[in-house]
């Protein structure tokens, strides 16, 4: 996501989607009003669009990540998983209200 605000967050997250994909649209659905809530930012990227990560991760998508693909610092994949979630960011040193914590 892109717009107002979002270069000066202090986490940034990566979902690694691909068009026709019901299970991204479902992870995209419930983490960008999640990252909005906790302030960090939210790069969506196609997987098909980048032969490297295609070739890395294609298998795998949708895949969250704490900052890029590379390193690998994956939050969770195929499904959205809310523990995963608050550990991650937590371990970033980002405060997880407990509305966040589902």
């Amino acid at each position: 996501m892109s717009g107002p605000g979002v270069e000066d967050v202090r986490v940034r997250l990566t979902l690694l989607t691909r068009a026709y994909c019901s299970l991204c649209d479902e992870m995209q659905r419930s983490v960008a009003p999640l990252a909005a809530a906790a302030g960090t930012g939210l790069d969506v990227i196609d997987v098909d669009a980048d032969p490297a990560l295609e070739a890395a991760w294609g298998a795998w998508v949708p895949v969250l990540f704490l900052g890029a693909p590379e390193p690998a610092r994956e939050i969770c994949h195929y499904h959205f998983d809310p523990e995963r979630w608050v550990a991650a960011l937590t371990a970033a040193g980002t405060d997880t209200p407990s509305t966040l914590r589902q």
